[in-house]
């Protein structure tokens, strides 16, 4: 796991490389000391993890992650003498958010929910297994185990982030994929865009209710309620032209 420590103070990096050392699996590829330089190692090195400070003199830590394109982003766990960032740290999905001094102790569940968060990290093979496994399966990890998902077994699903949650039956996998990167893989199986963030299989259907400006209620056989955007409401229109 390519890891990058960002931190204007000295002495704040070197605790972090310091117990980074310590674990395996893990590649120091950086260390930066203002936000823009941040921003350009994060686009060159392409770490999957950056310990980010909050306060710094040039980009503070949220607009780092403003000035990179979503393609870009690793996981990020904040590293912060303030408390008063938490919660803004856990609107822009932050894995973590440590608080300096740092304890060795509080680092090692840190570094335990990036790897969770990451699928515990083969190389990032199990996210590229997603890309290019053929389009009859994908590839779930989660709770240390990795099995197949056939899309007809799956409901809608929903964007989270930098994850998608695969709504299948009674149960919700959560895996580390852009929707926009899932939407072709699972349009030929017959799911479309209802929402910006929700995409749903056509099968489970049960009934659309018009609701506002051409928008519909789309109601799945689950008993779920979704109400699909204006923008992707076309593709519920051609379901009830060819209905006809």
């Amino acid at each position: 796991m390519k890891a990058l420590i960002v931190d204007d103070e000295a002495l704040a990096r070197e605790r972090v490389r310091t117990l980074l050392s310590a674990e395996a699996g893990v590649a120091i590829v950086g260390e930066c000391s203002g936000g823009r330089e941040a921003v350009e190692s994060i686009i060159e090195h392409k770490p999957e993890l950056v310990f980010l400070d909050v306060q710094m003199p040039d980009l503070d830590g949220f607009q780092v992650l403003e000035a990179l394109g979503e393609d870009d982003l690793p996981a990020i766990v904040f590293v912060t003498a303030y408390d008063e960032y938490a919660l803004r740290a856990f609107d822009v999905h932050a894995v973590d958010y440590l608080l300096k001094p740092i304890e060795p102790e509080r680092f090692a569940k840190t570094l335990a929910r990036v790897r969770e968060t990451l699928g515990d990290k083969s190389d990032g093979r199990i996210e590229a297994l997603l890309d290019t496994l053929p389009l009859d399966r994908l590839v779930i990890r989660t709770r240390g185990k990795v099995f197949f998902l056939k899309p007809s077994q799956i409901d809608w699903v929903e964007a989270d982030g930098k994850h998608v949650k695969l709504h299948a039956g009674r149960e919700t996998h959560v895996v580390r994929q852009q929707l926009k990167r899932l939407e072709p893989r699972l349009a030929p199986h017959g799911f479309v865009r209802v929402h910006r963030s929700a995409i749903v299989n056509v099968d489970r259907i049960k009934e659309l209710e018009p609701w506002f400006h051409g928008e519909y209620v789309v109601v799945l056989k689950d008993g779920t309620k979704l109400t699909s955007s204006a923008a992707h409401s076309e593709a519920l229109h051609r379901i009830i032209d060819a209905a006809k």
